[in-house]
């Protein structure tokens, strides 16, 4: 199409709004666009519809505009209008447009004042009007009325806030003359998303409405207020001229006149009015686009890549076709397999980040919350001497025995052997919930066949659970064996003889130990008061010895050390408000564990970090806290009982016994428990995955009700080929222009600090709300030539605008006005502060 010029950039830019909003994603891209921004009656509609020349907009009490309007004004020889949800629709009439308007908007907001960010889009062809595109926003209002909700201020700051805050979007801040300028909301918004003034506009309405004896020449000629692309302003019809049905071309020849013959605004005239604010926004969106332009591209280009592949794999897609079915039904149950052996097994892509899962959390399980299980099992001390007392006591019965009794050990030892199957059966159900989450996450790929999905899911599942059988009597038969035969004769056990040194051997081992670092990483201590600070993040560094906590990982400052002598663990229930997993360490001996306080309190994000650390603390010497009935309690403190020398030696050497062959049988079982549950559990699932899953799906039905797709993943392959070849045809559309036609360049910076109450910068003064100031009727300039006042840039002080921005030529500055005023005009003799 070769070179159009850069007058075609809107036009352009046009057809990139209907190809990205006929499939519901014009918001999510950053077309270039000006914004409408105002408040409550500011005058937006009627800019606009001067623009047009048509009356098109609805009127009336309350917030008038409910739904963003995007409105597309194209040059054309003919006058209609066209909506994007009435495509290929023409209005000819402007009174079925506003119908239409309204009609659109109550079928998405209520009729009752209700508002709603979906845009309504609507494209104007006219002689009478200049390319352009802009968006029509609600008002800003204070008071709700009707449906609204009590917060309709901030909403619809919000959905200002959505259009503007894009780099790529001028905002057209409309004011009405008649009020505080420096109190404008639309100047306080766009100062907020666009502090460098980089894409702001001010626009000035209701200049006639001013009070007798001022004008807004100051911020017009942008002396006051200044913005970095100036004010433009406008006169609109009065609502008498609207109720009359004053034709707009009559109101836009009043305009003209309004202009030429004002004395504070003749001289300027040229650069004010309707048809010139259109012009410079036609010029400034050219060019702003036109900036734009190359980075819109990139984000088109990185997009289209995206969905390359996946469009083309829809391209060509034929629902129906048995023999695309089982083709895709093999490759489904395939991946699924893959997935499966990868996340049992591991594998470097597709790496989870968030948590632990799969054949990571299964390890976890074997060899941190195993080994917690077993310990958590063993009996207190004071318990189980008794026990063996006991044992003793009723194996010799009325006779007073002079040697220990096997059998008192092998009873002891049988007794802790039986407490081993909860945790193994345990062991083996946690593997299970573990498998089964394993199986649920692979079947997310069969979700565009939710018949697929599920058969898989079930036929699996239901293989996990027959194996679940399996494997607990093998589990409990492992237990059995340890129970049917006690070997005194394992090479690791100590036998008789060495009873007795078992307990140096032990202090001993556990010296030797030294100080050697089994955990770090961070938890918080929740049980500190508010009047300290309240709850507190450390790092935490655990060691054979002691548990220390740093400010942070670097580990320079310590803020305590706390020794493991005594200390025991146990958990703490979840408060209410808490979203923490809370376990708690204290002293056997009821004594202060962390200064004051006789628990510390430590809190960890999740579940299973609790139990890792009560592991590593395992590790470490401290045990969890037993839970004892009441019963036992009962018992142990009525039957206060006292050894004599020889009974308490023969329970120290079955004691020491015990222990040498429980360590023996709970290594058996640590070790034989992983692989037993491999064997019969993990390998046999993937086994029955690889060979047996397919011949399960053929034989459970009709293989291609299986293959039938969801409702959503037709509309996912529909939208993902509009998308494409929406995103396609923008850049074949952009292809076609050229962007080497040289522009009018910004405006240079001026001091924008008066928005918003900031200071900084030479500044002019703003108007004060409470006691403005007004040039009197009478009141003459300053001679030309004479020096500004202070604190007041000259006329080639900072805030002079280029060619582009509506200013006058150099002149003298005068007081500033106020917009309003209300006070009677000053003598003129009365000296202007400045």
């Amino acid at each position: 199409m070769g070179n159009r010029g850069m007058e075609d950039l809107i036009p352009l830019v046009n057809k990139l709004q209907d190809a990205f909003s006929s499939i519901g994603q014009a918001c999510n891209l950053d077309l270039p666009q000006i914004a409408v921004v105002g408040g409550q009656s500011a005058g937006k509609s009627s800019v606009l519809e001067n623009f047009v020349g048509r009356d098109f907009l609805p009127r009336g009490s309350g917030i008038v505009t409910r739904r963003p309007l995007v409105l597309q004004l194209i040059n054309a020889s003919a006058e209609w209008a066209e909506f994007l949800h009435c495509k290929g629709k023409k209005f000819t009439d402007f009174d079925e447009v506003r119908q239409e308007i309204e009609g659109e908007t109550d079928r998405v907001t209520g009729a009752n004042k209700g508002i709603s960010p979906v845009p309504i889009n609507l494209r104007v062809y006219s002689p009478n009007v200049l390319n352009l595109t802009l968006i029509d926003l609600p008002g800003i209002t204070k008071v709700p009325v009707g449906d609204q909700p009590v917060d309709i201020e901030q909403q619809i700051r919000d959905m200002i806030m959505q259009f503007i805050t894009r780099e790529s979007c001028l905002i057209l801040a409309v004011t009405p003359a008649n009020t505080d300028l420096a109190n404008s909301d639309a100047l306080k918004l766009a100062k907020d998303v666009d502090p460098q003034g980089l894409r702001t506009i001010g626009v000035i309405t209701k200049l006639d409405l001013m009070d007798e004896g001022t004008d807004a020449r100051d911020v017009l000629e942008n002396k006051l207020l200044p913005l970095r692309r100036g004010y433009i302003g406008v006169v609109n019809r009065s609502q008498k001229d609207i109720d009359g049905k004053k034709d707009i071309k009559a109101a836009l020849d009043a305009e003209r006149k309004f202009f030429l013959s004002h004395p504070a605004y003749r001289h300027m005239a040229e650069k004010m009015g309707t048809p010139r604010l259109q012009k410079v926004l036609n010029q400034q969106l050219t060019n702003h686009i036109r900036d734009t332009l190359p980075a819109f591209r990139s984000k088109l280009q990185s997009q289209l890549l995206a969905l390359d592949k996946e469009a083309e794999e829809y391209r060509g897609y034929r629902p129906d076709d048995p023999s695309r079915k089982t083709k895709q039904l093999l490759q489904m149950v395939q991946q699924f397999s893959v997935d499966f052996e990868k996340r049992i097994e591991g594998s470097g892509d597709q790496v989870d980040t968030v948590e632990l899962s799969g054949g990571a959390k299964i390890n976890r399980i074997f060899h941190e919350r195993f080994p917690f299980e077993l310990v958590k099992m063993e009996c207190d001390e004071k318990e189980m001497r008794r026990e063996i007392s006991y044992a003793i006591k009723n194996i010799h019965g009325i006779r007073t025995g002079l040697f220990t009794p096997d059998m008192a050990f092998e009873a002891i030892v049988k007794k802790q052997i039986i407490k081993l199957k909860e945790p193994c059966v345990k062991c083996v159900d946690m593997v299970i919930q573990e498998l089964i989450n394993t199986v649920r996450q692979c079947s997310n790929k069969l979700e565009c066949f939710p018949r697929l999905r599920e058969e898989t899911e079930r036929i699996v599942t239901s293989h996990i659970r027959d194996r679940e059988s399996r494997a607990k009597d093998q589990v409990l038969l492992l237990i059995d064996i340890q129970l049917s035969y006690i070997n005194t004769n394992h090479e690791d056990f100590i036998g008789f003889a060495n009873a007795q040194q078992r307990s140096s051997q032990t202090n001993k081992s556990q010296s030797s130990a030294g100080n050697q670092v089994i955990r770090k990483g961070w938890l918080t201590i929740n049980n500190i008061s508010i009047m300290k600070g309240g709850a507190k993040e450390y790092w935490f560094v655990l060691t054979a010895e002691s548990l220390s906590w740093f400010k942070d990982d670097e580990e320079k400052e310590k803020k305590y050390m706390l020794p493991l002598d005594n200390l025991k663990v146990r958990d703490v229930e979840k408060s209410f408000m808490s979203s923490k997993h809370i376990f708690c360490i204290f002293n056997t001996e009821s004594r202060n564990v962390y200064k004051d306080n006789r628990t510390l309190e430590l809190a960890c994000d999740s579940q299973d970090d609790v139990d890792s650390w009560k592991s590593s603390l395992l590790r470490a010497g401290v045990y969890p806290e037993k839970t004892t009935t009441v019963e036992s309690e009962t018992t142990t403190s009525t039957d206060n009982f006292s050894m004599d020398p020889q009974l308490e030696r023969k329970v120290e050497t079955i004691r020491n016994l015990v222990d040498s062959y429980m360590a023996i049988v709970n290594k058996c079982i640590r070790d034989l428990m992983p692989k037993t549950i491999m064997h019969l559990m993990i390998n046999n699932v993937k086994d029955f995955i690889n060979a047996e899953l397919l011949a399960q799906l053929y034989s459970a039905g009709d293989q291609n009700a299986l293959m039938d797709e969801s409702q959503e993943q037709a509309q996912r392959r529909d939208e993902v080929l509009r998308t494409h070849q929406a995103l396609k045809e923008a850049l074949a559309i952009i292809g076609d222009i050229s962007t080497s036609t040289v522009t009018v360049p910004l405006p240079p910076p001026v001091d924008t600090s008066w928005v918003g109450g900031t200071t900084g910068g030479r500044r002019s003064p703003p108007p004060s709300p409470t006691a403005p100031r007004r040039m009197s009727s009478g009141q003459r300039p300053a001679p030309r030539g004479a020096p500004p006042p202070p604190n007041r840039p000259g006329p080639l002080g900072p805030f002079n605008n280029s060619a582009d921005s509506p200013q006058a030529p150099s002149r003298p500055n005068r007081a500033p006005p106020s917009i309003p005023s209300r006070r009677p005009p000053p003598s003129p003799t009365r000296q202007v502060p400045p």
